[in-house]
């Protein structure tokens, strides 16, 4: 199996999503998580965006020690200069360079021929090189660029020093197949590729950003650009947690694996909702409240004779200490009488039967039956004095 780098951009393309900009302490905090999640590499900012955000970038390259540190410029020297300055200090510094290289963007954005964006992008690819060995070239919107000319275009910053070369569907616009085709094209027909590490950046418009970023690593991307909840610009970026378990559940369907530490996967997505002071949505893979949560009779039955029914993955594996069975309106005998027994409580087959036929009207005047609820199930006269335990 190959290793896929695990690239962390929460702290500059996912900062960059309204209400989740973060300060310096704030940055460094978060920084030092995301090393004891060992990803590959840090995105801490953009340099060239305000003096806060070179102070974060400088301040986490001062104190993050074995994880690469990359710091956001664009394909202009003052950006460079200022983007190295931040970096200097870091143990293992890289140069990010992005220059956009779809029509659209030549056209409407940088009013630029493909021509004149080659001869920049190279251009800025020496001058990084010349400051930093590790150097990262990303061609925005490869999405909705043509494979020909992002054959030529990496070809020639690979010539001037690129070490990665990423490929960013920055709108979120492509299928998966589509995307695997081009990253499978880029690997087969640029001619000097050994040695450089393709890299996906997939956004999230479509509700396809980690299908699409697993695309990539089936057909030869070896790093995944991502950020912890997803969070980033409109609909945000490929999930880290989501990318990273799919890889860790999958992986020989994948062939891939990753060395992240899944067990702070959880630890680390509470602290970015800690610090940004937004939570995840119930329902979000992985780290959502209901990712491990059972309240369906049938599935809670299946769950608690063997989690392996309903459960693709363990709670602890991601660093919560167990699932969670919600007694509510849908629950059964089986989930009502372990739920009784945790709090102490031996019902025998009448009892539970009375129980229980007590706890479903109480279900279904509340969503969620609380064990003050229960407590009181048992305490009613009918119940109380057969209860053991009680």
């Amino acid at each position: 199996m190959d290793r896929i780098a695990i690239f962390d951009v929460t702290l500059r393309d996912g900062e960059q999503a309204p209400s989740f900009s973060m300060n310096t302490k704030e940055k460094l905090q978060f920084a030092h998580q995301l090393e004891r999640l060992r990803v590959d590499a840090i995105e801490a900012g953009f340099p060239m965006a305000s003096e806060g955000d070179f102070a974060a970038v400088r301040a986490v390259a001062g104190e993050i020690g074995e994880t690469t540190v990359a710091g956001l410029c664009r394909a202009l020297p003052q950006d460079i200069e200022r983007c190295w300055q931040a970096l200097e200090k870091a143990k293992r510094p890289r140069i990010h360079i992005v220059l956009a290289t779809s029509d659209i963007h030549l056209k409407h954005k940088l009013r630029k021929s493909r021509e004149e964006a080659i001869e920049l992008a190279v251009k800025a690819v020496t001058h990084a090189k010349r400051l930093c060995n590790d150097v990262e070239f990303s061609a925005e919107d490869s999405g909705r660029s043509e494979v020909d000319f992002l054959c030529r275009i990496f070809e020639a910053v690979i010539a001037a020093g690129a070490t990665v070369i990423n490929v960013p569907d920055t709108v979120g616009y492509t299928m998966p197949d589509e995307y695997g085709w081009i990253i499978r094209s880029l690997k087969e027909r640029i001619s000097n590729l050994e040695g450089i590490t393709i890299s996906t950046h997939c956004h999230n418009d479509l509700g396809l950003a980690v299908a699409n970023s697993l695309a990539g690593a089936r057909n030869g991307a070896r790093q995944i650009e991502c950020t912890i909840n997803g969070i980033g610009e409109r609909a945000g970026n490929a999930s880290l947690e989501e990318v990273v378990m799919a890889i860790e559940v999958r992986k020989r369907h994948l062939d891939v694996f990753t060395g992240i530490d899944t067990r702070e996967i959880y630890r680390t997505s509470k602290l970015l909702c800690d610090i940004t002071g937004i939570d995840v949505q119930p329902n979000k893979a992985i780290v959502g409240r209901n990712a491990f949560a059972h309240e369906s009779g049938i599935h809670q039955d299946g769950v608690l004779k063997a989690p392996i029914t309903y459960e693709i993955m363990t709670p602890e594996s991601i660093g919560l200490p167990q699932n969670s069975i919600i007694l509510g309106k849908h629950s059964g005998r089986h989930a009502l009488e372990a739920r009784y027994q945790a709090m102490g409580h031996t019902l025998t087959r009448p009892q539970l039967e009375l129980a229980y036929s007590e706890f479903v009207k109480v279900a279904d005047r509340q969503k969620i039956v609380e064990e003050k609820d229960l407590l009181q199930i048992i305490a009613a006269p009918a119940a109380s004095p057969a209860v053991a335990g009680s």
